[in-house]
């Protein structure tokens, strides 16, 4: 297929690029490459950057570039690159922003990813650099922009909140009608924050609620900021705080409105991948179709770019080394094109990545990728024909415990010399198997086979659920009842983990000590006689006890392989076949197991030396696999983790990008795919019919999924707090204590409600008018950081501040003087506040450094030094920027603070 499209503007496009393009240098002196997120706003058609503290604040008038650059270990940095487009900016700014992300990226080498962002519909990644939400606000340069806070406490607006996994936070009007009942919003009053929420909403939705209040709190107000919840229904629970709503909001008249339902940011997986070669002929843009899914990278040629539409959902550009440099710098504006051609919607998101330097996303919609160079495990994968298989090295237990992401790669907790036992279902009960036959597993059965070993002291158990490719399906549904009892005898603690006959996972292989043999079809009930065949063939694959096994396949010639060794095994012989291809260590493996199978005297039989009675025993002599064994790498997919629903009987899932734990949230139930198995994590408070369904949403997941993956690839069932280190080894700074760590929304918000008393946040509403005067302080309203004035009028609000602080002991310096002297005036003058900006406003560190207490400055909360130092200070002292630092887990900032001597 092929179609045309007239390019337009173009040239104009081109003119004002070469036009910024004469400043280039100038632009972008500044851009950091460390580590770390950058923002710029285009103002005056030039892009200025924001302030650390304000990132996660978009003016819906502007257009904003966001620059995130990261550092894994073993890959070496990472680019990504988006501009994002508020819903009231100007198309001047839109191509400004698009024009500079360009060349951005040129100026970083060509190595970032690029990304289209439009307000409301922005990519899991972009959401990903702001974990405790976003927050649109009203109005961008045109409205007066500025950088400087005159004064932070100055605020009154009411921000609308809506989401759980990706919150965002929307100015509204300030009044009782911008309320409905299933949402939650913020009352942002300066010095105190009230958070109301809908009588509908869920406790998810008000612990992220509580995680933005408090990001305000510490990046706009220094940390100094009075925060109280008000449970709507409920708000005569609640005095002191009702009256400070109804103060600034008036007497509620009339009913809430009704929830407004969530856009849904579930993302349908579609299967419908298509690939487009885009050049262009004349004048148009030509689409030609090149294929549709499942891709292989083969497709993609260096001197080309291509289009890849995955159904309408998003739009990705690829662009290959040796195209040309008007096609590279074309491409955001032949991916508008596109969409515009397709009528699909302007939110729809667009990718542009350069060979070489391409997501993880893309390389999932491809059946196999391989990097350049790549290397990955402790082993290496030989392909033969439709199986991969591992060359495991020989590894250290401790290593695998002691390093979680080393597990993970491997897939293996351990080296299988833990406590095994094993049952068959049999009339839909248990049956213990006896121990002699522990790894003879009969494709006609199901069996249960429970793994115990030990971390730490600590025992730690796997439940696998082996089910035969011929076992019925009531054996299947027993299989998996009989393991909810197991599960329930040992207290929620086994992981669980399906195998489908012939997908064994590592450790499974593992556990039987190089014994492990499957038989095609039959039973290994007592008492059950099974014709057997004149002739069984096995193959055995693996070099060592870790990773070998025997499968029975066709006793017929064509069912033989040059890699590998095979077990042919007759009424009066038993023949032990080695190909050309296989090693001394699979032959050494080859002979342990055909004593296993047979006690017949052996006969070795080398390719291309059998006997004729080998291949009358096999039906006839005939054509088989002799291709040379081909070595290659794994291929590498980064791990992606999905929070699952199965809304509207079609399985649908939410995407987080640049996961780490907390993203792990108690009510869902999690998906997370490391290509070669999936986990299934299950929260503490996932409801029923969602972990019920979780098993189906998984091989629902597999089977649509675009790169046409394999539906028996092994599913493991993870239960919050009994998470093994295959599952950890995947998420950076694993804390195995987060789940007792007060986390939860009920144990933050007592927390809270200490600290929301009347005698803490009080409205002064004998001297106050707060329907009718504006307050003038500074000259005007509200300069939020990295915007401009607010919009909203301000009322005439006194917030008295007089939340408990740590005591400070008196020293001769401040005899006498009260354990926290941070009075309202002092506050509003921003004094020693890291928002207010000010030359002169930070103390120096080493009034912070290393001193006791009592010999603070006045004021200076022990617990929080850090917020008193300048950005420059906080960087050189604790070795990263402010924003990175509050992303870190609390253990890991007191470690960097104890370090820096700021504990």
């Amino acid at each position: 297929m092929e179609s045309r499209i007239q390019s337009k503007n173009g040239k104009s496009w081109s003119k004002f690029g070469r036009m910024m393009n004469n400043d280039n240098q100038d632009t972008f002196r500044n851009v950091s490459r460390n580590p770390g997120l950058q923002i710029w706003t285009i103002n005056n058609m030039q892009m200025a950057p924001v302030p650390a503290q304000a990132f996660g604040n978009f003016f819906e008038g502007d257009c904003y570039i966001v620059l995130n650059i990261s550092e894994k270990k073993g890959s070496g940095q990472t680019a990504d690159v988006h501009y994002w487009i508020g819903n009231a900016s100007s198309q001047d700014e839109q191509g400004a922003a698009a024009i500079y992300t360009t060349q951005l990226d040129e100026y970083l080498g060509g190595s970032p990813v690029q990304y289209r962002e439009v307000q409301g519909n922005e990519s899991p990644r972009f959401k990903s650099y702001f974990k405790n939400g976003i927050v649109y606000k009203k109005g961008g340069v045109a409205s007066g922009f500025h950088h400087i806070d005159t004064n932070v406490y100055n605020v009154l607006r009411l921000l609308h909140v809506k989401g759980k996994k990706h919150v965002t936070a929307t100015e509204v009007e300030v009044s009782w009608n911008s309320f409905n009942k299933g949402d939650i919003f913020l009352l942002d009053m300066g010095k105190a924050i009230v958070q109301w929420n809908g009588p509908e909403s869920n406790r998810g939705e008000k612990l992220k609620a509580v995680l933005l209040a408090q990001d305000i709190r510490d990046r706009e107000r220094g940390g100094r900021a009075q925060i109280g919840v008000v449970e709507g229904g409920e708000e005569q629970s609640s005095p002191e705080l009702l009256k400070v709503m109804t103060a600034v909001l008036g007497q509620r008249t009339g009913p809430l409105k009704d929830a407004v339902p969530d856009d849904s940011s579930n993302t349908v997986q579609n299967t419908n991948v298509k690939l487009y070669h885009v050049f262009e002929n004349g004048g148009n843009l030509v689409v030609q179709e090149v294929a549709t899914q499942p891709l292989t990278q083969d497709l993609l040629n260096s001197s080309d770019c291509y289009i890849l539409d995955q159904g309408g959902s998003s739009v990705m550009v690829w662009k290959g080394k040796q195209s040309s440099t008007e096609e590279r710098q074309e491409a955001m504006n032949r991916a508008l094109g596109y969409i515009k051609a397709k009528n699909y919607p302007a939110s729809t998101s667009v990718e542009v990545m350069n060979e070489g330097g391409e997501s993880a996303m893309f390389k999932h919609l491809f059946k196999s990728w391989r990097d350049k160079g790549q290397t990955q495990g402790l082993g290496t994968t030989y392909s033969m024909g439709k199986i991969a298989k591992v060359d495991q090295v020989k590894f250290d237990v401790m290593e695998l415990h002691a390093r979680p992401e080393l597990a993970a790669q491997q897939r293996m907790v351990d080296d299988g010399s833990g406590d095994v036992q094993v049952w068959r279902i049999e009339k839909s009960e248990l049956a213990e198997v006896n121990p002699r036959t522990y790894g003879q597993f009969y494709g006609g059965d199901c069996y249960l086979v429970l793994y115990t070993y030990q971390i730490s002291g600590q025992r730690q158990y796997i439940l696998y659920m082996w089910q035969g490719r011929h076992a019925t399906q009531d054996e299947i549904t027993a299989c998996a009842y009989q393991a909810v009892n197991i599960d329930n005898k040992y207290n929620g603690a086994p992981v669980q983990v399906r195998v489908v006959m012939g997908k064994e996972p590592r450790h499974f292989l593992a556990i039987f000590k190089g014994k492990l043999i499957i038989f095609e079809g039959g039973t290994g009930r007592p008492g059950v006689v099974v014709p057997e065949s004149s002739a069984r063939l096995f193959q055995v694959r693996g070099t060592n006890e870790l990773n070998t096994k025997a499968t029975e396949v066709l006793s017929r010639a064509s069912s033989l392989n040059s890699n590998d060794v095979f077990i042919l095994k007759t009424d009066q012989m038993c023949y032990l076949w080695y190909g050309k291809g296989c090693s001394g260590d699979e032959r050494v493996m080859g002979r342990a197991m055909s004593d296993i199978l047979s006690r017949q005297d052996k006969q070795v039989v080398m390719e291309g030396q059998e006997p004729a009675e080998f291949w009358v025993a096999l039906g006839g002599k005939a054509p088989y696999a002799s291709d040379k064994r081909m070595q290659r790498e794994e291929p590498p997919h980064s791990p992606r983790l999905f929070e699952c629903s199965n809304q509207t009987g079609q399985f649908k899932m939410t995407e987080v990008d640049d996961f780490d734990q907390n993203d792990l949230d108690e009510e869902d139930v999690m998906l997370l795919d490391t290509w070669e198995e999936i986990f299934l994590w299950v929260g503490n408070l996932a409801n029923q019919y969602e972990t019920k369904e979780s098993w189906n949403s998984a091989q629902e997941y597999l089977r649509t999924h675009p790169a046409g993956r394999d539906p028996d690839t092994p599913i493991t069932f993870v239960k919050q707090g009994y998470e093994p280190p295959t599952f950890t080894g995947w998420f950076n700074a694993w804390d195995p204590h987060k789940w007792s760590g007060g986390n939860s929304y009920e144990e933050m918000k007592t927390k809270l409600s200490d600290a929301a008393s009347l005698s803490q946040i009080t409205v002064d509403l004998n001297n106050t008018n707060l329907s009718n005067s504006p307050v003038g302080v500074g000259g005007g309203g509200y300069r939020a950081p990295g915007g401009p004035v607010s919009t909203s009028p301000l009322h005439k609000l006194h917030v008295v501040d007089l939340s408990p602080r740590p005591s400070i002991p008196t020293s001769p310096s401040n005899q006498g003087a009260p354990s926290s002297s941070f009075t309202p005036s002092t506050l509003a003058e921003g004094a020693m506040s890291p928002s207010a900006g000010g030359a002169g406003k930070y103390l120096d560190p080493q009034l912070l450094v290393n001193k006791s207490p009592s010999d603070l400055p006045q004021g200076v909360d022990p617990t929080q030094r850090e917020i008193y130092l300048s950005d420059l200070d906080f960087e050189n002292l604790l070795g990263t920027r402010r924003l990175d630092f509050q992303r870190l887990p609390k253990w890991r900032q007191s470690d960097l603070k104890k370090k820096a001597g700021l504990f």
